[in-house]
């Protein structure tokens, strides 16, 4: 029997694009999962459930309105960033539903402006944190966290991801770590892959792919690990 996970993306107009991309891939689309047979469905939630137009123009049919999502039905969910994160309070809601989440135990990923949102939310005033720099955090109203802003490339701190604009690699590297999606050795291999074009990395991430390629062809004839079960 699978255990399925989902994943929820916000989605929003003004959405950056490639903020997401690696983690959405990743999480769904790539041979080198742990458990590649257990399927990890990935869903888009905008606030109301109306079609969006991204940064780069892309018009995204979400899969549910932000009204309609539940903590237990999701196993993460990710805030990318947007400029609509920086002009109002139009994307509050979904900061609100971060916060729900962190309280029952579900992880929540931000990056770029959704990390000001968090911010302007009080969530990362106790937990340790980055964005794209302490000063654009500094601005934020009510924004308390000074004390644990990190310089580095993303930061998970009691099931809160954070990360900076430009680097959207790292950011789906600590979702990935999060979900248990990858053994160790083929997540670090697929963070030097795709943040340093690491030409060794590419040779560990087809031997994951064949192990569990395998895997998967002998459990389906009975051979597997958890044929005879």
């Amino acid at each position: 029997m699978t255990s399925k996970k989902t994943v929820h993306i916000a989605v929003y107009d003004t959405l950056a694009d490639w903020e997401y991309g690696y983690a959405a891939t990743a999480v769904s689309g790539t041979p080198y999962h742990r458990a590649p047979r257990d399927p990890v469905e990935v869903r888009a939630v905008s606030l109301t459930g109306a079609p969006v137009t991204t940064l780069g123009g892309l018009r995204l049919l979400p899969d549910l309105a932000l009204d309609a999502l539940r903590s237990e039905d999701s196993s993460l969910l990710i805030l990318p960033g947007a400029q609509l994160w920086d002009s109002g309070e139009d994307l509050a809601p979904f900061a609100a539903r971060a916060r729900a989440f962190l309280q029952a135990g579900v992880p929540v990923a931000a990056i770029c402006g959704a990390t000001a949102g968090l911010a302007r939310e009080g969530l990362l005033d106790d937990r340790e944190h980055t964005s794209a720099v302490a000063e654009y955090l500094a601005e934020q109203p009510g924004y308390k966290g000074h004390d644990r802003y990190l310089d580095q490339d993303a930061v998970t701190d009691r099931g809160l991801i954070t990360a900076g604009p430009t680097e959207p690699v790292a950011f789906a590297r600590e979702i990935l770590a999060e979900l248990h999606l990858m053994e160790p050795h083929v997540l670090d291999a697929w963070f030097r892959l795709y943040r340093n074009s690491d030409p060794t990395a590419f040779l560990t991430l087809m031997s994951a792919a064949e192990a569990a390629a395998a895997d998967a062809a002998g459990t389906a004839d009975g051979s597997g690990r958890d044929g005879g079960e």
